[in-house]
């Protein structure tokens, strides 16, 4: 694909979080001001919000990347629509204290006392214990209300562990909340991430682009950076998208020179993309959420199944996520022999080939393989949520059978 064209030893914009790509823009420079002073007071909660793709995971990741391992330990832990039994659970799994595979036969209480134990064996050992849950505006007022409770864990007066929550701008009305006003209490550092200033959009490009080996080639065009921060709302999310997109546009046009021209070509056609980027009103942004009440249903579903059923189940959800994986692979790999292609491979007849069809060929191409990979994630998740729970299941069957 394009990092091939043009040199890179990687992808410089691909969506995943990694510590390694993070720009400290004015707002991230900020919330790593609240995130220092929070972890600073050594105890209660920090809340870090923003808008979906603002940077708040890879600013978390940043912050797991960077600390002191000998003096804090820190665990990570997304959310989905967890109850308070999972989330305990999943924050004893996040650290280490009991695999997924031994958790089904331990109830809520002898994983809260692990929980304990662990947390003071670290205090005891000189390091704090930080949990890190992103995504936390999927969580329940009860499922909050567990975490204050972990919160209260002590070792004499010295607090065992504290807690950074990372949510979307929702999550502070649901903060408002009166039965979470104990909570609230326990909030010593807060901030908002906003999109980054219009004139770090370039240096951000040029920042991902150097980590990959970037030195010049291709160049941007007067104005792309200029438009690039207006389509993007300045979204470093967004911005990822639209570069991406552009460099591949490149590749295919075996262009050293990025221009305005060819981006506004990438803008309209991500436009016709639900959900990624509106053209028309610059920064507006229209993504599809996940359905919770479809994956509870779901799980509900599952677990009420007979035993043979959810053998069945588990099986074919995982032979349906091999094959979206092998249609994913199968698109890449059409691409990249569509881009190699020689304009006398794809027309051989007439003199001089019309490179259009070709061209379109590769943008529907590409526009199906990111239109894959970001509408089946929430998917992706959901199916592996259940077949972890069905693991489970049939692993706690399997040890009341053996008792038995």
């Amino acid at each position: 694909m394009y990092d091939q064209f043009y040199g890179f030893s990687g992808r410089p914009f691909q969506l995943a979080p990694d510590p390694e790509f993070y720009f400290e823009s004015l707002t991230h420079r900020k919330a790593l001001s609240y995130l220092g002073y929070g972890l600073a007071q050594g105890e209660g909660f920090i809340v870090i919000t923003g808008e979906v793709g603002a940077g708040k995971s890879t600013l978390a990741a940043h912050l797991v990347a960077s600390i002191d391992r000998q003096r804090l330990t820190a665990a990570q832990i997304v959310t989905s629509r967890l109850d308070a039994n999972e989330l305990v659970r999943l924050a004893a799994q996040a650290f280490g204290i009991v695999a997924p595979s031994a958790e089904a036969a331990l109830d809520k209480a002898a994983v809260l006392g692990m929980l304990e134990e662990f947390l003071q064996e670290e205090a005891r050992a000189g390091r704090r214990s930080l949990l890190i849950v992103d995504e936390a505006q999927n969580l329940s007022i009860q499922a909050l209300e567990e975490l204050r409770m972990l919160s209260n864990f002590h070792l004499g007066s010295h607090p065992l562990l504290q807690i950074v929550l990372l949510g979307q701008p929702e999550f502070r009305e649901l903060l408002a909340e009166p039965a979470l006003e104990q909570l609230r209490q326990r909030v010593i550092a807060t901030h908002h991430l906003e999109a980054m200033e219009a004139d770090e959009v370039g240096p951000y490009v040029e920042h991902r682009l150097k980590h990959v080996g970037w030195s010049g080639r291709p160049a941007f065009g007067p104005g792309v950076y200029e438009r690039l921060a207006e389509a993007s709302g300045a979204v470093p999310r967004r911005i990822n998208q639209l570069v991406n997109r552009l460099l591949l546009l490149g590749s295919v046009e075996k262009a050293d020179m990025l221009d305005v021209d060819m981006l506004e070509e990438v803008i309209a056609d991500l436009a016709g993309d639900e959900g990624v980027v509106e053209a028309s009103s610059p920064g507006h942004v229209d993504e599809a959420a996940p359905e919770p009440s479809s994956n509870a249903a779901a799980a509900v579903a599952v677990e009420a199944a007979s035993p043979e059923l959810q053998v069945m189940i588990a099986a074919e959800l995982t032979r349906v996520l091999a094959q979206r994986d092998e249609q994913i692979a199968e698109l890449q790999q059409a691409v990249m022999e569509l881009a190699e292609m020689r304009p006398s491979e794809a027309v051989a007849s007439p003199p001089e080939p019309d490179l259009e069809p070709l061209l379109a060929a590769i943008v529907d191409l590409t526009r199906r393989i990111e239109s894959l990979e970001t509408r089946t994630s929430d998917q992706n998740e959901a199916i592996r949520h259940v077949l972890t729970m069905l693991i489970e299941w049939l692993e706690s069957e399997n040890a009341t059978a053996r008792a038995a």
